[in-house]
This record gives structure tokens, C-alpha cells and sequence, in this order.
């Protein structure tokens, strides 16, 4: 068993073949197996070596995984700031310090009632965002008083506990106790790098269906068996955006998961909302959350495939004031983009024929490989199909606490768009 408590280091040195590097002198966190040149010294996967360009010039430290195309995932970029554990835990406070910055606003509106170190407790965000956090392969989600983490790389893999052990230190200098960790290492990437899929407890059992708090509306997150890390946290101001629009509407919400917008749908106000997802746990939960926020007489969910049941409603004649369309990640590779864009241009036209003319449409993608040219194009080409003509209000990413790291494509990835929808004139 690797003890995740110490980091690994090696004399080893890569050296880039001439020309190559080019996303990491961007501003990346990554080398790919085929532009190293050679490997000088001995290793063991996952240990931290010294990253040489071509002609021997430093270009910083990183860790080595040779079952990996990702062959090495950067840490740092200075001779005089090698890997430690007093580099790890000031990444972290950077990181901490980052999300009370940037979050202050929201604390502020909707945390309110509670003095400062309550507040933040009760703050929910992403703490850790792996490479745009300069961490690279870990994401560790904060839920109120709970640790979720996603560790998908052997380098960080090894040194985990190390990193939650500074999340804990730095967290309890602002007051803010963690009563548990739980862990989602169970995606089946981490299989690219030669890891185990686990999930289960980090210390302590606890319950894992945790309570929260998000624009003021009350959550129970199922840290152990939703989706990720159980609770999107990336589309919290997306959800806000949608609520003047919904006042006395009736509102769509496509792939609903757990309810959260089209809780946020009934919070602005709106007259009636129908949620729908394939899944019935989700359904299950969604329902319990619209309890909790004694929002069951406006919010009904069913369970169904959304492919279905769009083309459905238009045969019924039925029609919305507003649809939302947050679906999954439709592609997670660049081989089955084409796939993907089939995907989402059937769900934006039959979203959009659904829309009462001068009604609005919300519509998103969570991949990477969309990107937003391809995205926008898609969009554009479902409106083609649909007969329909579209006023774009706001175009919006991923919350602030999931960062995007320039030169890191992977970390911009979350592209929400609000429409008008008109008939054509």
C-alpha cells in the first residue's frame, strides 16, 4: 500500500524534444508522453522529478506517471520552490484565501444571519480545482462542514492526506471546523493512471446526506452516492441568473438531477415547474428538496429520458414560459465530439419548439471538448432547424470558486447561455 503521507521525489530529469512544451510555456499544468525527448535518472511512478526544456533550461517540478499520456502534471515552476509540504499547504491557504475573496459578495447576501466563522462554515464552494489551483488531478469540494475528494492522479494520489491535512489547518485558522471527508475517487479515468476506483470513508464515519445552503435555498447532498462529488457547485450564479425570468412562469427543467434549478425556478416565483431526469434517485431526492423548502405545491419532478419526452410534449401541444437544459457532458473525448454536438442540437431544438414565443431558453454544456465556438454554432444551428430566432440576454461560465486556468483548456469547461425565443418574424 502507498502511504499517502509523504511525498516521493527522484534525481530523474525530463528533457522536452526542441519545440515541444508549447500548452505548458502557455500557462498549463501538463507534459504529454510525446513530447519528452529522453528521461535521465531512475523513478517510480508518481515520484516528483525536475522538468528540463530541450536545451537543459529548469522548467520546474512536476510528477511522473508513465501509465499516463498526461506523462507528467506540473507543481511548480521555481529552482527554489520544490515540492513540500510547506509548498502544498500554502497552496491551499492561497486557495482558501482565493474563495473568501472572490465568494465575499455572496457570504454577504445570503449568509447574513451568521457571524463570520459560521458563515463560513456553512459556505459551500469547490476548494480545490486541481490544475487551476496549481494542484494538479485533485478536486476537493467543501459542503458546509464536509470534505468531498476526487483524487484522479497518481501524484496527488500519493500525497492526499497531506493535502487534506492543510485543507483542515487552514480552514480551522478561520474557525471553520470539518466533521468528515468522504472520497469519490471512483471515476473510471483514474484507471488511465494505473489507479483503483474507490469511494468510502477518509477518518471518521459520518452521515453522508449532508445539509446546505445555495442562494437560500436548503439541499441535502448525498456525498456517497450522487452524481461527482454529489452536488453541482459550478452553476450556483447560473441558477440565480434564471429566477426575474421565472416570476409566474411556467418553467421546463431538462435533466434536474437533484432539483436545483428548478428549485431556484420556484424560489424568483414561478406559477408552476415541472423537473425531469432519467434517473429515480435523483427524482427521489429532488423531491425531498423541494419538501425541505416547502416548495412541493409548485415543483413536480418525473422520471423519464428527456430524448423522449421533449418530442412528447410538442406532439401533446404543451409549451413553456421557460426551459432550462443543463444535461450531462455529452462527450468526454475529443473522438466522440461529433456525437455530441448531434446530442445537443437535438435537445436545444426540441427545447426551443417548446418555448411560447418571447419565452426564454437556458441552455448549457459541461464539456471541455464543447468548446464555446462549437457550442454557440450548435445552438445557432438547432434555432435554424426549429424555425426559431434567438436574443441572446447573458452568456455566463462556471462559478468563480471553479477558476479557469489560462492554458489549461480542461479548466474552462461550463459554457450557460439565456435566450429569448421568438417566432419568426
Amino acid at each position: 500500500m502507498i502511504n499517502q503521507n509523504t511525498i516521493y521525489y527522484s534525481d530523474a530529469k525530463v528533457i522536452l524534444k526542441r519545440g515541444e512544451g508549447r500548452e505548458f510555456k502557455a500557462g498549463g499544468a501538463w507534459i504529454y508522453d510525446n513530447e519528452i525527448a529522453r528521461i535521465e535518472g531512475s523513478f517510480d511512478d508518481g515520484d516528483i522529478i525536475e522538468l528540463n526544456d530541450f536545451d537543459g533550461y529548469f522548467l520546474g517540478y512536476g510528477f511522473i506517471n508513465t501509465a499516463s499520456k498526461l506523462r507528467v502534471r506540473m507543481m511548480s515552476r521555481k529552482k527554489n520552490h520544490p515540492v513540500n509540504e510547506e509548498l502544498i499547504k500554502t497552496r491551499v491557504r492561497d486557495a482558501w484565501e482565493y474563495r473568501k475573496r472572490v465568494m465575499t459578495s455572496y457570504i454577504n447576501t445570503y449568509l447574513y444571519q451568521y457571524d463570520s466563522p459560521m458563515a463560513l462554515t456553512m459556505l459551500s464552494c469547490r476548494l480545490i480545482f486541481g490544475e487551476a489551483d496549481f494542484l494538479p488531478g485533485i478536486t476537493i469540494d467543501k459542503f458546509a462542514d464536509v470534505l468531498v475528494i476526487e483524487s484522479l492522479a497518481l501524484g496527488t494520489d500519493r500525497m492526499k492526506n497531506i493535502i487534506l491535512d492543510a485543507c483542515k489547518e487552514v480552514l480551522a485558522e478561520d474557525g471553520v471546523t470539518i466533521r468528515g471527508i468522504y472520497e469519490r475517487s471512483d471515476a473510471k479515468v483514474r484507471e488511465l493512471e494505473g489507479l483503483e476506483r474507490i469511494k468510502g470513508f477518509i477518518g471518521e464515519e459520518f452521515d453522508t446526506k449532508v445539509l446546505i445552503e445555495e442562494n437560500g435555498v436548503k439541499y441535502y447532498v448525498d456525498v456517497e452516492n450522487g452524481q461527482k462529488t454529489g452536488f453541482f457547485l459550478d452553476q450556483k450564479f447560473n441558477r440565480q441568473a434564471i429566477r426575474g425570468l421565472c416570476k409566474g412562469k411556467r418553467v421546463l427543467d431538462c435533466f434536474t438531477h437533484t432539483g436545483s434549478f428548478a428549485l431556484n425556478a420556484a424560489a424568483g416565483g414561478a406559477a408552476e415547474v415541472i423537473g425531469v431526469d432519467a434517473s429515480d434517485l435523483g427524482c427521489e431526492q429532488a423531491r425531498e428538496n423541494a419538501a425541505l423548502n416547502n416548495l412541493s405545491d409548485v415543483v413536480s419532478f418525473e422520471c423519464a429520458d428527456v430524448f423522449d419526452l421533449l418530442p412528447k410534449l410538442e406532439s401533446e401541444g404543451e409549451s413553456f414560459d421557460v426551459v432550462i437544459l443543463d444535461p450531462p457532458a455529452f462527450t468526454k473525448s475529443r473522438a466522440s465530439i461529433k456525437k455530441a454536438v448531434t446530442g445537443y442540437k437535438e435537445i436545444n431544438m426540441r427545447g426551443m419548439k417548446l418555448v411560447k414565443d418571447g419565452g426564454y431558453l437556458a441552455t448549457c454544456s459541461c464539456s471541455h471538448f464543447m468548446d464555446e465556438e462549437l457550442f454557440l454554432k450548435t445552438i445557432k444551428d438547432a434555432a435554424r432547424d426549429a424555425h426559431k430566432r434567438l436574443r441572446q440576454i447573458e452568456f455566463r461560465q462556471q462559478a468563480a470558486d471553479h477558476p479557469i486556468l489560462w492554458g489549461g483548456a480542461a479548466s474552462y469547461y461550463l459554457k450557460f447561455v439565456i435566450f429569448q425565443v421568438c417566432d419568426e418574424k
